[in-house]
């Protein structure tokens, strides 16, 4: 049996369908009874639960040999803060597969992943994986850069400035590199490691096969819009500050502050990280783009 914590995200709403298509067997949390009642509807298992609240969980993972944990956030919001969901959400959820006697562990991690980075993001999700790594269950941890597809936050935002707004603002010198990978190739390599995932213990870098600059990102996606508007470069700090004055309200932002952070420095891994671990090569970035935008 197959836990999924984090179903009804970008990336586990598409892990799902894969699942479901080949008739695997799985389980997932829901937080809400929204959540809930839309994957009951896909004749999905449910749970309700939270992870950052350990006794919501107990019980949960009875019959499990597989976990899957994808719940993360970008942005901290009220109570959900990148140390309740990441750090102590995992050290719970871990907890809670100790207990269950769960027989393989799966986490999303992030690429750059730092215990001493200056983002609160990366930070959290390397003591995140700290808690996986010293738990004593086999586990798989994936460090993705970028991942885009159908429903993705990221590419959302862009496609909303470039359509709003009477220009294209790039965060400061957008030179620092990404490596975007497709979401469906993420599923390919997550469908490789559920049979078997004794195969794949350990970390492993996740990125497409293109290092590209912000600048390159937002050029390419306009591209493949159609959009002529003019690409102008904004100070990073003029938006770090309106980011934080106004990304809870106004739509015209690309990016949340911590998103602004990440695209200060290289978020990149082997070009050949996919082909080299899984044995296929992942879609280039424009190539994705014009499946789903």
């Amino acid at each position: 049996m197959i836990f999924i914590a984090g179903a009804s995200g970008f990336v586990g709403g598409h892990l799902i369908d894969a699942l479901l298509k080949n008739a695997y067997r799985f389980r997932c949390l829901a937080r809400s009874e929204k959540v809930g009642k839309s994957l009951r509807e896909k004749g999905i298992d449910v749970v309700s639960g939270d992870i950052t609240i350990p006794e919501t969980i107990e019980g949960a993972l009875d019959g499990v040999d597989f976990i899957i944990h994808l719940v993360g956030i970008i942005e901290e919001k009220g109570s959900s803060t990148f140390k309740s969901v990441h750090v102590e959400g995992t050290r719970n959820l871990i907890a809670e597969a100790k207990r269950a006697g769960v027989k393989h562990f799966f986490y999303q991690s992030a690429l750059g992943a730092d215990k001493t980075s200056l983002s609160g993001y990366l930070r959290t999700k390397a003591e995140a994986e700290e808690i996986v790594k010293a738990s004593g269950i086999p586990f798989t941890i994936f460090r993705p850069s970028l991942i885009i597809g159908k429903w993705d936050g990221f590419t959302k935002k862009l496609r909303d400035i470039i359509k709003i707004a009477p220009v294209i603002p790039i965060p400061g010198a957008g030179k620092a590199r990404l490596q975007p990978v497709y979401i469906n190739d993420w599923v390919k390599c997550m469908l490789k490691v559920i049979a078997p995932p004794d195969s794949f213990k350990g970390i492993f870098e996740i990125g497409g096969p293109q290092q590209l600059t912000y600048n390159e990102i937002v050029k390419t996606l306009a591209d493949v819009m159609k959009s002529k508007k003019t690409i102008i470069h904004m100070p990073m700090g003029l938006m770090k500050f309106g980011a934080f004055i106004a990304e809870k309200t106004i739509p015209f932002l690309p990016v949340s502050s911590e998103q602004l952070r990440l695209l200060e420095t290289d978020n990149i891994c082997d070009m050949h990280s996919v082909e080299k671990n899984f044995g296929f090569k992942p879609v280039k970035y424009k190539d994705a783009l014009n499946e789903f935008v």
